[in-house]
């Protein structure tokens, strides 16, 4: 077992073993945007789901799928200036007063280890749209640097180390307000495959080598 050990770590430490890049989400679960029967100007949906759940009425269940939050399309604009009465709008907004306080499950491939979550979002307080008066992730009430109000953009919140495959985003508003967001990102990092061949070629050799040692030993006694 030392033997593996020290291979794993002469094969990590000889070269640029952890390559940071994009984590793809597989799929998430949410409870879907509101609209026009919970009070908004337009209607906010996840209208592109690809999972189950009916994507037309508000805060309905949706699994399974992925959407308009990971589709890699953040609003370039104001939620006013870019949704509609179809729902297809960049933007998933979620009313305090319907929805309160989203929960989103997000799944991500095995070995995906999350070092930074951007969350784009609209603070233009116009019609009561703000962004989240808080973030918890998995659980966590999680800190983060506040967009000015009138403004769009992103939410970075970086210096995590979020190992597994299954992971939470909770949006808590305050009473009476709306949060949108348009795209949730994230990224980190995941052994090279090319890293895991040469970890699993060590091991071989180390298994190989310590069975003769085994052979030898016992013609020796």
């Amino acid at each position: 077992m030392r033997s593996m050990i020290a291979v794993a770590a002469m094969l990590f430490g000889a070269g640029p073993a952890i390559a940071a890049h994009p984590i793809a989400v597989t799929s998430y679960d949410t409870p879907n945007g509101d609209g026009q029967a919970s009070g908004g100007t337009y209607n906010y949906w996840d209208r592109n789901y690809s999972g189950t759940g009916a994507t037309t009425t508000d805060g309905a269940p949706l699994t399974g799928g992925t959407g308009d939050l990971t589709d890699g399309v953040v609003a370039p604009s104001y939620w006013f200036l870019t949704e509609n009465t179809a729902g297809t709008g960049p933007y998933v907004g979620w009313y305090t007063s319907a929805t309160p306080d989203p929960v989103i499950t997000f799944h991500v491939a095995p070995g995906s280890f999350i070092r930074q979550i951007d969350l784009s979002v609209d603070n233009s307080t116009v019609g009561g749209v703000f962004q989240p008066a808080a973030i918890k992730i998995d659980g966590v009430d999680t800190p983060f640097v506040h967009l000015a109000p009138g403004t769009f953009g992103v939410i970075g919140i970086t210096g995590l180390g979020l190992a597994g495959t299954t992971h939470t985003i909770e949006l808590d508003q305050q009473p009476g307000d709306w949060v949108f967001v348009s795209e949730i990102a994230f990224s980190g990092s995941v052994p090279e495959p090319a890293t895991w061949t040469l970890l699993v070629a060590g091991f071989g050799v180390v298994g190989v080598v310590s069975r003769r040692r085994g052979v030898a030993a016992v013609t020796t006694a």
